[in-house]
């Protein structure tokens, strides 16, 4: 899919020889503009200098301060780094033979010693085969888990596509095993959100969607998404400051993940240590503002999964084109998000 410097070769004959300021006119939804390999399978750190060189190439000029600041923040984090090496595939590649054989040994001890059998193989045939079974559904219990939204990668990069969005791009962390080696990237792919917006919004604006009833089907499936972040001393002045303008602001402008809806923790002294941000949309936001911090929250996983292949859908050509904002995938983002909140 992605070539040993990052770019995707299936979009390099659409970019190459045309001016920078043009690019962004050649791309649709879900085509890869870059992936960035990690530094090593257990070393699972990006270049985002070097990010940020590639896609001004590649006609997208993103500041510091929307993509490399919130990029180290959500990944440059000596926990997540381990996190990304313990739920990689590889290391669940390295593991399944491990497994198998510490279930072997326990399941033969168990077995000898309060089942007696005449012939030594027979035992040693039924332990094989209950191991393998074991072994195969604890694969696939962590195989599905890695297709449903992870708290400590994905939602930890809501804040980052929040920002990304802005210039038509959404990032998400992929990865899968390949030629016995593991794959670690950080993908950035082009998605013009207008249009998933648009038809999300008119969604939730259906009768049938605006009920309690929906309110409370989200937060029952997003009640353990929440984002824990180092909190930050207020500052007075700065929050009177802005205190009449949030006022003026429409919802869908607003920051995403706020401080006013978190809970923090608080030292004996005074200073805020954390703060746990909630992704359920509050119920006095608008449509609109609900359809875009659940395609916020959502961004991240979807990509991970679209660029490994993952994603799972109609198989039909025709039903797979219908309402699907995305050439690439068998599902837009839009509905992808439907399904994991509103089905």
């Amino acid at each position: 899919m992605e070539d040993r410097n990052g770019d995707c070769p299936v979009l390099e004959e659409t970019v190459v020889d045309q001016p920078s300021n043009n690019n962004r006119t050649t791309w649709t939804n879900g085509q890869c503009v870059m992936a960035v390999p990690s530094a090593s399978a257990f070393n699972p750190t990006f270049d985002l200098s070097l990010c940020r060189t590639k896609l001004e190439r590649k006609g997208f000029e993103v500041p510091a301060a929307d993509m490399e600041v919130l990029l180290k923040t959500a990944l440059d984090v000596p926990s997540v780094r381990r996190y990304l090496v313990l739920n990689s595939g590889f290391f669940h590649f390295i593991m399944a033979p491990v497994m198998y054989v510490v279930v072997w040994c326990a399941v033969f001890s168990t077995l000898h010693l309060y089942i007696s059998f005449t012939d030594f193989w027979i035992l040693c045939l039924s332990v094989s085969l209950v191991s393998i079974l074991l072994t195969t559904a604890i694969i696939f219990i962590l195989h599905h888990t890695n297709k449903e939204i992870d708290v400590n990668v994905d939602v930890r990069l809501v804040r980052v596509n929040e920002a990304m969005a802005k210039h038509k791009l959404l990032v998400g962390v992929a990865d899968w095993v390949k030629n016995c080696s593991g794959n670690t990237q950080l993908f950035f792919v082009y998605w013009d959100m207008s249009r998933c917006l648009r038809t999300l919004t008119e969604t939730l604006e259906e009768s049938c969607f605006m009920t309690p009833e929906t309110q409370d089907k989200l937060r029952s499936r997003m009640s353990r998404l929440v984002l824990v972040s180092e909190a930050r001393p207020a500052d007075p002045e700065a929050v009177d400051g802005r205190g009449s303008d949030a006022e003026q602001d429409p919802d869908e402008n607003r920051p995403l993940l706020r401080n006013e809806d978190a809970a923090a923790s608080i030292r004996p002294g005074g200073a805020k240590v954390t703060t746990s941000l909630s992704l359920v949309p509050e119920a006095s936001l608008s449509a609109q503002a609900k359809a875009h911090q659940l395609l916020m929250t959502y961004s991240a996983v979807y990509v991970k999964l679209l660029m490994s292949e993952r994603l799972s859908g109609p198989s039909n050509h025709r039903l797979r084109r219908r309402r699907n904002h995305c050439a690439t995938g068998p599902i837009c983002l839009c509905q992808y998000t439907k399904n994991k909140t509103l089905q």
